[in-house]
C-alpha cells in the first residue's frame, strides 16, 4: 500500500509543530480512533450493545488468524503484507456481526446468547491457530490486545483515515435513521424506513471501526472508548443529540489528554531508567475518571437545580429515547 504522501504529511506536521514524528503519528491516530468511537458509542450505550462490541474485539483474533492463513497459503509473508491481513481480519469482523444479526433474526434467541455463541466460535478459532501464529510468524500478542499508538504502522494509520472519511459522511446522512430504527423500529416502519437495512449498516459500521481500530489501541481496550465516553456522555445530557456530541467531545478529550500525560509522566521502577505508561492504558484510565466525574458534576447540578429555579439532568442513556421521534431523517442528531 502506498503510504509516501502519509510519510510527507508527518513529516509537514512535525516540522510544523516541532514534535517527533512518531509522536505526530500517534497524536493522528488518537484523534481518528476516539473521534470514530465517539460516534458509534451513544448508539452502542443506548442500544446495550456493550457485549456487541466486546466480542467484536475479540473476535479479531479469529480474523487476524485467518488473515494470516490467506496471506500464507498465497505464497506471501504475512509480515510483509499487513494490509492484505488487515483487509481480512475487517471482512472476518464484518461477517461475524452481520451472522449474529441474521442467526438472532432468526432463531428468535436473545441477542446476548447469540452473540455469546459467536463470542466462543471466534475466540476458539483462534486459540486454535494462536500457537501456529506464534511459533511460525511470531505474532506479537501484546500489541494485538494492547495497541501500539507509540509505533503504529502507516499502513494502519491510512486504514484509520479510510474509515474516517466513509464512516463521517455516512453517519451524517444516515444517523437519525439508525436512531429510529434501533430505538423504535415500529415507529420506523409506519415512516417507511428500511429497518432491517440501517440495522445491518450500523452492526457492519460498527464490526468496521472495532476491527480498524484495534492495531491502535488494542483488542482489550477498544470496548472501553467505544463504553466509556458514551456513559460519561449519559450522565449530562438530556436527548441523543447532546448525548452524540458530547460523547465524541469526551472521547477525543480522553484520547489526547491521556496521550499528552502518557508523554509527560514517567515512572522509575526499582532505581532503573524512567519508564513511560502504556498509552492505550492512560487514554481509557482518563476516560474512566472523566465518567466518575460527570457522575459528580450531574449529581450537583440536580442538587442545586431546583433551587435555582433549572431542569435537573434525566441521566442514563435509556432515558434520552425521546429522540426516536424525531421527524428529520439527515444529519448529525438533528432531533430535538
Amino acid at each position: 500500500m502506498p503510504t509516501e504522501w502519509l510519510t510527507d504529511v508527518v513529516a509537514w506536521l512535525s516540522d510544523a509543530s516541532g514534535a517527533l514524528p512518531h509522536v505526530v503519528k500517534g497524536v493522528l491516530a488518537v484523534v481518528l480512533v476516539c473521534g470514530l468511537c465517539g460516534m458509534l458509542g451513544s448508539m452502542v450505550v443506548g442500544n446495550r450493545m456493550a457485549f456487541f462490541s466486546d466480542a467484536m474485539a475479540h473476535c479479531a483474533l479469529a480474523g487476524v488468524s485467518l488473515g494470516y492463513l490467506i496471506v500464507f497459503l498465497g505464497g506471501g509473508n504475512p509480515a510483509e503484507h499487513t494490509a492484505a491481513v488487515t483487509l481480512a481480519m475487517v471482512g472476518f469482523g464484518v461477517g461475524v456481526g452481520a451472522a449474529m444479526v441474521l442467526v438472532r433474526d432468526r432463531t428468535g434467541l436473545a441477542h446476548d446468547t447469540v452473540i455469546g455463541v459467536f463470542f466462543a466460535l471466534a475466540i476458539g478459532f483462534g486459540a486454535m491457530l494462536y500457537q501456529v501464529l506464534n511459533v511460525r510468524f511470531r505474532f506479537n500478542a501484546e500489541t494485538f490486545f494492547l495497541g501500539n499508538l507509540v509505533l503504529i504502522p502507516d499502513e494502519e494509520l491510512v486504514f484509520l483515515l479510510a474509515t474516517a472519511a466513509v464512516v463521517a459522511p455516512l453517519f451524517a446522512w444516515r444517523y437519525n435513521q439508525l436512531v429510529s430504527a434501533s430505538f423504535n423500529p415500529t415507529l420506523a416502519r409506519t415512516r417507511g424506513l428500511p429497518v432491517a437495512l440501517n440495522n445491518y449498516l450500523f452492526i457492519v459500521v460498527l464490526a468496521l471501526v472495532v476491527n480498524v481500530s484495534i492495531k491502535a489501541v488494542g483488542a482489550l481496550l477498544i470496548n472501553a472508548m467505544l463504553i466509556v465516553p458514551a456513559a460519561a456522555a449519559a450522565n449530562l445530557s438530556r436527548n441523543l443529540r447532546q448525548m452524540f456530541w458530547l460523547t465524541v467531545l469526551f472521547s477525543v478529550a480522553a484520547g489526547a489528554g491521556g496521550f499528552a500525560l502518557r508523554n509527560s509522566v514517567e515512572v522509575r521502577v526499582g532505581g532503573g531508567d524512567p519508564v513511560a505508561f502504556g498509552p492505550s492504558g492512560v487514554i481509557v484510565v482518563a476516560s474512566v475518571l472523566l465518567f466518575f466525574g460527570t457522575m459528580v458534576a450531574g449529581a450537583v447540578w440536580n442538587r442545586f437545580a431546583p433551587v435555582l429555579g433549572l431542569a435537573p439532568l434525566p441521566g442514563g442513556a435509556r432515558r434520552h429515547v425521546h429522540d426516536e421521534t424525531c421527524s428529520h431523517d439527515h444529519g448529525f442528531g438533528q432531533c430535538p
